[in-house]
């Protein structure tokens, strides 16, 4: 299959890539710098030069292209105006292109912060979005915007909401350390292990008749916070013990569809077992 991936050079779309190379795929990697793809490109993928904020710099890179990975995304450090620029107008830009160029598949990475704080059991796929916070609300807006376009325009789309991305050295769970020690040892998250991301794409990817649908990406078993600080040998806060549990960060997911749908099973289904079998 011929695949563009955008953000390939972030954590999620580093790591992606090289599986993508190694199935056999062939890998086009939208940069903006392509000297920053260079270990990407001693790969095997091929980089072409463009800018999501550039709409007239994305035609060259979805020519002649079956699939497109939409990774891209700015999340870190974005004002307002930042996350909705990249993350919802970016987005839009390149769907737009896809679909002048007649791409058959369009992959929108998206985030389970979409459905705002947690109310206490899963959140499914149709329920409405409700998030609170720059990032999400650019995600939610370019969902919304991508479905339209879907249903008015014909664009084969396929939406993935991630959960909280770790292993393969990604160091985001030892940057969480600083919310983890001080939440309620109790609280619980949803995570998803980056072989497990790769595997919910490769089977989006291939997956016919499926435009418009939206899948939950996470592991079988949320971690609380008390397990992800003994699985790593950290230690909480004194006074988390007596803290609430905030539903702000609670955004635990069902994912009994893309298991229905797409027969996902989680390479690692729960912390534990990537730890155990050191993949972190």
């Amino acid at each position: 299959m011929k695949i563009l991936v955008t953000g390939a050079t972030g954590r999620v779309g580093s790591r992606l890539v090289p599986r993508l190379l190694q199935r056999g795929d062939h890998v086009r990697v939208l940069a903006r710098d392509p000297d920053s793809a260079a270990a990407l490109y001693a790969q095997g993928a091929h980089i072409v030069r463009g800018d999501l904020t550039d709409a007239d710099s994305l035609a060259q890179a979805v020519t002649e292209m079956d699939a497109i990975v939409h990774l891209a995304a700015f999340f870190r450090g974005a004002t307002p105006e930042q996350a909705q620029a990249v993350n919802c107008d970016g987005a839009i830009a390149m769907a737009r292109a896809a679909l002048a160029a007649k791409v058959g598949r369009f992959l929108f990475t998206s985030t389970n912060l979409v459905y705002g704080p947690g109310h206490g059991g899963r959140f499914q796929e149709q329920e409405p979005s409700k998030p609170t916070s720059p990032y999400p609300k650019s995600k939610a807006a370019a969902e919304k915007a991508l479905r339209a376009m879907h249903e008015t325009q014909g664009l084969g789309l396929r939406i993935l909401r991630l959960a909280f991305v770790y292993g393969d050295g990604d160091p985001h769970l030892t940057e969480g350390m600083r919310w983890f020690r001080s939440w309620n040892p109790g609280q619980q998250m949803h995570l998803v292990h980056h072989a497990d991301v790769a595997q919910a794409v490769l089977l989006t990817l291939a997956a016919p008749q499926i435009d418009g649908q939206v899948y939950n990406v996470a592991d079988d078993v949320p971690v609380a916070a008390g397990d992800i600080l003994h699985l790593l040998g950290e230690d909480p806060a004194p006074d988390a013990t007596s803290r609430p549990i905030d539903p702000a960060f609670q955004q635990l997911v069902d994912t009994s569809k893309i298991r229905r749908d797409l027969a996902f099973r989680p390479q690692y289904p729960a912390l534990r077992d990537a730890v155990a079998a050191g993949a972190l």
